[in-house]
């Protein structure tokens, strides 16, 4: 969610739903993946096109990956320029291809837990994310070809 007040009021209305609803929590899940799952059904209802749009969901899905130890200017530069790249061709991806990289690799989030929060069956999580980082292979591949005629 881009705006702050939004995201404060999602939080807070998502642990009143949880806190109210925790006598039917049965354990079956993680508590983890219980509260994502209210989370996103609560997303669902107030952002109607959250699934076509991952900028919904944050702003820069890159900003959590650790910078690497650079030496030089010249490696900075190519790893800000990786990092714009990379964060280009997730853009580009499908909103559901955007949505499970997302959940994956900036939310940490096991198959598993995918599987449950979009109650979407297992198989067909790691069939979209091994699709999903196959488009990106493709367009990052296709981006450092430009790199090298340019």
């Amino acid at each position: 969610v881009k705006d702050e007040n939004e995201a404060l009021d999602l939080a807070q209305e998502t642990f009143v739903r949880a806190w109210t609803a925790l006598p039917n929590f049965k354990g079956q899940s993680q508590l983890r993946t219980w509260l994502y799952r209210i989370v996103t059904n609560l997303c669902y209802n107030r952002l109607p096109n959250l699934r076509r749009s991952l900028n919904d969901l944050g702003d820069d899905v890159m900003d959590d990956i650790p910078e690497p130890h650079l030496d030089t200017p010249a490696q900075i530069f190519e790893s800000n320029e990786t990092r714009t790249y990379l964060q280009h061709a997730i853009e580009n991806l499908d909103s559901n291809y955007q949505l499970l990289i997302t959940l994956r690799y900036q939310n940490e989030l096991s198959y598993e837990e995918i599987a449950s929060t979009l109650n979407l069956p297992l198989g067909t999580v790691k069939t979209g994310i091994f699709r999903a980082k196959e488009q990106l292979r493709k367009s990052l591949a296709q981006m450092e070809e430009s790199w090298i005629t340019a």
